[in-house]
């Protein structure tokens, strides 16, 4: 019996070969791979210095910028020199007669005697007067609030014949309690007026008493004082520029807020090409401080000097410094990095 287990071993063996026969592994060949990674784009050669060009451009742009700022306000305080010269040198000319011939050339070109003196007399229409503003005024370190009264010039002929356009002048300036009490006396004027002016069609309609009376003789008028003219020296002046922050002028509700020569002259009933002057009299009464007239340094004033202009130069250059210091260390930390 162990004879034929021996033999029918042996013959096993020999059919399967003479192997071994291994434990069996789980098959993988069904089992879903991962795609392979997308090959990268081969880059152009010069591409990336390119880039960093821009970069480095980009970081220094605002200093380019604010560097040009500041030399725009170098050209500016030149061009501010420049015109603070040329008008000093026209106040320190001799004043100009205001007559027909001056005020034809005037109307026509206001530029020929801009900033010259103009000596004009007449008589001023101030039932016609425009207050411009709210404009304020430090006097003795405290601000107070006022308004710059403009007011027509009607001048007087000074030879037979002779014709003299009417100004605008700029008197100066008025606390607000002048200027009330100034409508004020207007308003109670008018209504003095009116009822003058009622009794007097009263007493005409009333005919009993044009039979019942005699009437008075008349007496002989008495000739009022012929009141001087009022002699005024200023300077011919333009309109007004504003800015983005300060409203229109409204005519029709008597606020004005700046000088539009045009606008102002047709409130007053005047020709558009009415010649606007401002009032520089230094011969002011202490009974009679107001309007207080601006003075020579007030009228060549402009609202940036030339020493505002350098103040914003510095600000300008000093900014552009130190936004290219930055951009030139950044820069400098890159290079380090790679």
């Amino acid at each position: 019996m162990a004879a034929s287990l021996s033999k029918t071993l042996g013959l096993r063996l020999r059919g399967s070969g003479g192997h071994r026969l291994l434990p069996s592994r789980p098959s993988t060949s069904h089992a879903p791979q991962p795609p392979p990674p997308p090959a990268a784009a081969p880059l152009l050669p010069g591409a990336g210095k390119e880039a960093g060009a821009w970069s480095k451009l980009f970081l220094f742009a605002p200093g380019a910028i604010t560097f040009g700022l500041g030399t725009w306000q170098l050209f500016r305080r030149q061009e501010k020199l420049e015109m603070l010269e040329y008008r000093t040198r026209r106040l320190e000319m001799e004043p100009v007669a205001w007559n027909e011939t001056v005020s034809s050339a005037v109307s026509s070109d206001p530029a020929v005697l801009e900033f010259r003196k103009i000596v004009c007399e007449g008589d001023f229409d101030t039932e016609k007067s425009v207050f411009l503003g709210p404009r304020s005024r430090s006097i003795s370190g405290v601000t107070e609030n006022g308004y710059y009264v403009i007011t027509p010039l009607i001048p007087r002929p000074t030879e037979p014949g002779s014709l003299q356009s009417p100004i605008l002048v700029n008197r100066g300036w008025i606390p607000r309690a002048w200027r009330d009490k100034s409508m004020q006396d207007q308003q109670d004027l008018g209504e003095t007026l009116d009822v003058k002016e009622a009794d007097k069609k009263t007493n005409e309609k009333g005919t009993w008493w044009k039979f019942w009376s005699k009437k008075p003789e008349s007496s002989p008028e008495i000739e009022k004082p012929v009141k001087p003219p009022v002699r005024v020296i200023g300077v011919i002046r333009g309109s007004e520029k504003p800015s983005i922050f300060v409203p229109p002028n409204e005519p029709s509700n008597g606020q004005w807020f700046y000088v539009d020569v045009p606008m102002i002259a047709r409130a007053c009933g005047l020709p558009e090409n009415t010649v606007y002057i401002e009032d520089m009299n230094e011969d002011i009464s202490a009974s009679n401080p107001y309007p207080l007239p601006k003075d020579a340094n007030a009228l060549i004033h402009h609202s940036v000097m030339p020493d505002d202009h350098l103040k914003y130069t510095f600000t300008w250059y000093t900014l552009s410094a130190a936004v290219t210091y930055m951009a030139a260390k950044r820069i400098k930390a890159k290079k380090v990095r790679l």
